[in-house]
Formats: C-alpha cells, structure tokens, sequence
C-alpha cells in the first residue's frame, strides 16, 4: 500500500497558490556508477552530536561549495545564494553547476572519488539520493536536527519517506507536483469548455480529441506527453495502492493504450519525432500548438517568467491555466504525484557544522520565501508563503488554476527503496521499447514485471 506523502493538511497550506527536472521527473542516476574508492576523504563522525552552533559555524570566514544544475535558467539557485550571503557575514557561496542531463550521475561519480570538493549537494531525484546514500557519501542530519530542534513535522511527512534506516540524510527544500498546462486561446477557438480539476481520463482523452486539428499547417495538438516514462507511468499509480516499486506493472496497460492511440490519431506528437528532434516541453507548449500537457508544478514559474520576459510569444501561449490531473475512476479528484528537491551535506566537506547551517537556512522558512518570491514551491509551505505565490504577476488568475492548487493525495512518485535505481532504469528502457513501438504494450508490460522481479528477489 502506498504511503500519502501530503494529503489534506497540505491542500489547506496551499489553497490560495503553492509550491518538483530541475527535475520533470528528474533523470534517474545510473547504477552503473563507479564504486566509493577506498581513498575517499575521511568521513564527519556521526556518532557525537554537532560541535558548533548557529553563530559558532559563521564565526570564521568559509567558502561552501554547492552542486547544482542549470544555474543560468533557474532564477532561486542565484536568489539563495545572494540571500544567504547578505544575512551570514563571512560565508560564501560557490555555485557548481554540473548540468541537468546526468546530474545526479555526474555528482555519484565526483562524491565516490577522492578529490571531491563539494560542501553542499543539491539532491534531484530519489534514485540518486539512494545511490549517494548506498556509496556513504552523504552526512547524517539526525545529530544537527536533534542539536537545533528542526522540527520535521513542517515538512508534513515528505521526510520520513526519505529516511533510510532511522536516519535522514537530507532536507527537501522544493516540492513539485504534476497538473495539466492547458491553453486558453486553444479551446476559446474551438468552442469547447476549459478542462475541469475533475476529469475522468475518459474525459480528458475525449477533450483532448475535442481540440485536435489534423490538417497540415495548422496542426493544434490536444495533448502532450515528454518523453519521460513518467509522463505516462504516473498515470497507473495515482490510486494509492500501487507504486512503481511493486513489480507488477499491468496498471500501466490502459494508459499505454490510450497515449499510443493518441499518436496514431494525431492527436498528440508521437514520441518517436519528440526524440528525434530532441523537442523540449517548455517548447512546445510555448509555441501555441498545444492544448493541454500535463507536467510538473516547478513550469508554473517557468511560464510566469519566460512570458513576461517576452521569451515565450504571449499572443501564442501567454492565455495559459492549469487544473488537477485526470484520474481513475473511483480515484479521489486532486490525486496527483509528486517529486522533492533536497540538499545534503557531504561527508568530503571540511565545514560540515556551516553547511548544516546553510542546508537548514535553505530548507527553512527563509529560505522557503526566497523561492516562493520567484515562483517556486517550498517544501514549507506557510499561509503567507501560499499569499506570495498567488499574489505574483503572472500567476493566472481564474479560479480554476487556483483551486488546482489544492492537492487531496500527493504520492511520491518515486518512493525510497534500496533497489530504486535499477528498478528506475528498467521501467525507463522498456518504457521507450513500447513508445517506439520495438515491443508491443503487453511485450514490454510483461518484461518490466519480470526484469522487476529479478532485482526484487536480489
């Protein structure tokens, strides 16, 4: 059975605007990444409990070194640094941005050598988190949040998902959750009524069908799917009883059917063409073709900043809304999956106690309200960090995109388990076979339940 992450006290945090690939699904690490060398730096002790305090760890001048992604085109990373800096006299930060593509890679493989430098990492996904916690890379925070009594229960129990064996090895900063994108000036040319935060996905496939224009030249797409095997995966575990963990994937079978149908019938690019043409989702549904997508909450403020900036043509996209994800029948309306973005302190750095102390700033309520002043959904959701949100230019002002940010069930969408980066990469592979058509749906359903199984029974 699968565990709620968020339910109704997170809906009654977010009811005017809430709060995550980076990551659409963020990519999942590899486990093929090379093994801890056995000349890794000593590891922090986490036997005593931390040595210095809040004023105690800025007292000295110290340069943290932070591992990110995409520093150009994510406004908060900038943001929190610049923050932090003015309120921690004697602290600087120092941004490494190691792409979004293979980050959580790119990172396992720094951690696991001798000569990393990092202080702070930022951790994308889950199976990444696994990974660095599986490699020791990763200080544990059970001592620090004792010592400052971090109170967890803020975090409205998306921590203990991520606790592995008693202990806890980062803190969410973000959290995302997926709604349907859909666009305005599409559905006002067609004459067809706006989708609704409580849609069967029998009426959202037949919507989408609605909107659909075939005719060469003037296409206008009723739905969009990235190439993520979440864009479609998610769907057949919005119930709350199946997770991508279980090792039997038949749910998945109606979902597959209907995207793939979809496709056939032009009703959505064909999966295919989007890897060929390496076409992004901000793409396009920025380019005014497409009626609906569903995607992860962290495009909110994407689409909020890039049309106002005139990035993206406001007369082709800018009329935008959201609402809940479809559900299944008998499925509670506002169920929806969800991703957390979080920071960890490395057991490489020389100044653990100062980057506890910016991992706790970062994942506080300070540095909640410096994401949520660009858009972004904190993991700490307070009724005046939900104000802010909704008050920005930009945020659509229907009642509908509103009441979308009211989650009933939030699931994390790629649960802890020890085994979760193998399972990711299986479930990816055979997501493409049957995408691209080299398996059929029960072909490809079939051997994600049996390549499952193998890692299952390890």
């Amino acid at each position: 059975m699968k565990k709620k992450v968020l339910s109704v006290l997170l809906a009654s945090a977010m009811v005017l605007g809430l709060a995550a690939c980076g990551s659409k699904e963020p990519a999942a690490a590899s486990s093929e990444a090379p093994k801890a060398s056995s000349e890794a730096a000593p590891a922090a002790s986490s036997e005593a409990a931390p040595a210095a305090s809040s004023e105690a760890a800025a007292a000295e001048p110290v340069t943290l070194k932070w591992a990110i992604w995409d520093e150009a085109t994510t406004q908060y990373w900038g943001d929190l640094k610049k923050e932090y800096e003015a309120t921690h006299p004697g602290v600087t930060i120092e941004m490494v941005d190691l792409g979004s593509t293979d980050y959580m890679t790119v990172l396992a493989t720094d951690l696991s050598g001798s000569g990393s430098e990092f202080d702070v990492v930022t951790i994308k996904d889950v199976p990444g988190y696994a990974t660095l916690v599986q490699k020791d890379t990763l200080l544990p925070l059970d001592d620090y949040i004792k010592a400052d009594g971090v109170d967890l229960a803020q975090y409205a129990g998306v921590t203990d998902q991520v606790t592995v064996d008693g202990s806890l090895y980062e803190l969410p900063f973000r959290n995302d959750f997926w709604v349907v994108f859909y666009n305005k000036d599409i559905f006002d040319a067609k004459g067809v009524a706006y989708p609704t935060n409580d849609m069967t996905f029998a009426q959202y496939d037949e919507l989408a069908r609605q909107v659909t224009d075939t005719t060469f030249g003037a296409q206008v797409y009723g739905t969009h799917y990235h190439t993520w095997r979440s864009a479609v995966q998610l769907f057949g575990v919005l119930d709350g009883k199946n997770t991508i963990l279980d090792g039997q994937y038949d749910d998945f079978k109606p979902y597959y059917e209907m995207v793939l149908n979809q496709e056939k019938d032009g009703v959505c690019r064909k999966y295919t063409d989007l890897k060929t043409e390496g076409l992004h989702y901000s793409a396009a549904f920025s380019g005014g073709d497409v009626a609906m997508m569903n995607q992860g909450s962290w495009f909110i403020a994407t689409m909020m900043t890039n049309v106002k900036s005139g990035e993206y043509d406001a007369s082709l996209c800018g009329n935008w809304g959201i609402v809940k994800y479809p559900h299944a029948e008998g499925v509670e309306p506002g169920s929806t999956l969800g991703t957390i973005t979080g920071l960890s302190v490395t057991k490489a750095s020389d100044t653990p106690d100062a980057a506890w102390e910016f991992v706790k700033w970062v994942s506080g309520e300070e540095g909640a309200k410096v994401l949520a002043s660009s858009g972004n959904f904190p993991a700490i959701m307070t009724a005046d960090i939900a104000d802010s949100i909704a008050a920005l230019e930009g945020f659509p002002t229907d009642a509908e995109s509103k009441e979308a940010l009211t989650v009933s069930n939030l699931y994390l969408e790629v649960p802890y388990a020890p085994n979760v980066s193998e399972i990711n990469t299986i479930l990816d592979s055979y997501h493409g076979s049957i995408m691209t058509g080299e398996l059929s749906i029960d072909e490809g359903i079939a051997k994600m339940n049996e390549e499952v199984a193998k890692v299952l029974a390890q």
